[in-house]
């Protein structure tokens, strides 16, 4: 079979030219996708009176014999497949003879390939939206074990105030429920089909689009066949939306990489997910959460390379749009295993309730303490200043908060009492944060609430 395009042209296309030229390396994952727009366009073309009833059934029947061949890894690709669109049609040729150049009537590769990347990333959203939810099942369920574990909490990446261990849990949770909100929104934006726009002023046959997009499952047409075909918009959505989550996923990593540090302590990971050292028996690795960290830079770069290889084209299909597959397929793979093993890896870690209890120090209830002195009937910024004063104090004598005398905290200032001493306590301290979204009990136990019932609606069939 000669090539698709190859009427005008003279003798063969340079070797390093093809090389240069051809997809097929890596866009062959989108075979389904291609035979799934093949068999639909099929049926429109039948109803459009360019394929006989007989013409259709030949076409079909190629193509599921094609699909088959695809599914049990049967089907060889030749060197003149330039692409995945050039490998299926010259199959079906193979099979069926010259009725196959029928199938390609008023369609390009240009709205043929829009298509089909529209259709396999449909799929993969769905996919990768089920492991988002799993990873945010372990966080429940992990805040739910561990309710009542009191942990330091940071800010600067210093001891701040006392929080629940399941409120840190949780606040991953809400990370990854904006990453569903926005996939939830590209999945409306993909759902728009671009095939009968040809290659980019429409097609001239009575193609019925809307029937077109029913068959294969959109809700909608294309508008403009010029955009159409171009419209990469999709793509770079998805790599921002890839990249935002692994910036997430890094970040959770990143805090587990520091936590099952020897010298914290507030957790073990499990052997399953940590490897060792080639030369210190003693090492316990967190490559889970190391390599999560490092690919998020690949899924960023993805991103700004899609949105580089766009910012330049004009109007219509520019080959260009080729560069979309491969970092579009690669973010999709790095997710598609990160996500599990996180999920694997956060569902098996251990906290520490010894280590997570002796990292909680005194002076992480300074701010309670102001806010003893405010209910005092001081100023909020008066009694920052007494608060910071008494713990000057403390490090001036080397010592915790709760070893300062009641009548040394009076000599800083009258207003204290004896009543005052009953802030040097860290389950007081978080439950005193009880309003909705804080660290009490009470406030956590509805973020898990909230949490199961966003899940269970975001997960209805």
């Amino acid at each position: 079979m000669s090539k698709l395009w190859g009427g005008r042209f003279e003798g063969c296309i340079d070797p390093f030219m093809a090389r240069f030229n051809n997809s097929i390396g890596f866009d062959a994952r989108l075979w389904q996708a291609d035979i799934l727009g093949s068999q639909a366009y099929a049926e429109s073309l039948f109803e459009a009176g360019v394929l006989s009833s007989e013409e259709k059934e030949q076409i079909l029947s190629g193509l599921d014999r094609v699909q088959q061949e695809w599914a049990a890894g049967s089907f060889l690709l030749q060197p003149e497949d330039e692409d995945i669109h050039t490998a299926v049609e010259r199959r079906l040729h193979e099979i069926i003879g010259s009725t196959a150049g029928k199938l390609h009537t008023g369609r390009s590769r240009n709205d043929q390939v829009a298509t089909d990347l529209r259709l396999y990333l449909r799929d993969k959203v769905d996919d990768l939206d089920s492991l988002l939810g799993e990873l945010q099942i372990v966080l429940i369920a992990g805040a739910e074990r561990h309710l009542d574990l009191i942990m330091p909490g940071f800010t600067h990446f210093q001891p701040a105030q006392p929080i629940r261990f399941s409120h840190w849990l949780l606040s991953y949770f809400w990370m990854f429920q904006r990453d569903w909100g926005r996939l939830e929104d590209l999945q409306r934006r993909l759902d728009v089909l671009p095939l009968g726009s040809g290659a980019l002023a429409g097609t001239p046959l009575a193609i019925d689009r809307q029937a077109l997009a029913d068959r294969l499952g959109f809700s909608r047409i294309s508008p403009n066949s010029l955009d159409a075909v171009s419209d990469r918009d999709f793509v770079a959505e998805f790599l921002f939306w890839a990249a935002l989550l692994g910036v997430h996923l890094s970040r959770l990593s990143e805090d587990l990489v520091l936590f099952s540090n020897p010298n914290l302590g507030f957790v073990v990971l499990a052997d399953a997910y940590t490897t060792g050292s080639s030369l210190m028996p003693q090492k316990k690795n967190p490559d889970a959460f190391e390599l999560a960290r490092g690919k998020t830079g690949r899924l960023i770069g993805h991103l700004t390379g899609m949105l580089a290889t766009l910012k330049g084209l004009p109007a219509g299909y520019n080959k260009d749009l080729q560069e979309d597959k491969e970092p579009l397929f690669d973010a999709i793979d790095t997710l598609e295993l990160a996500l599990p093993v996180l999920a694997g890896a956060v569902a098996t870690l251990e906290p520490q309730p010894d280590r997570l209890a002796a990292a909680l120090d005194d002076a992480m209830l300074a701010t309670d303490l102001a806010d003893w002195l405010v209910a005092q009937g001081i100023p909020f910024r008066q009694s920052h200043h007494i608060a910071g004063e008494v713990v000057r104090e403390a490090e001036r004598r080397h010592c915790s908060l709760r070893a300062l005398d009641l009548a040394t905290l009076q000599r800083i200032h009258p207003a204290f009492t004896a009543a005052a001493l009953a802030v040097w306590d860290f389950e007081r301290s978080v439950e005193q944060r009880a309003a909705p979204g804080g660290t009490a009990r009470a406030a956590v136990l509805d973020q898990i609430y909230q949490a199961r019932a966003l899940l269970g609606a975001t997960q209805e069939p």
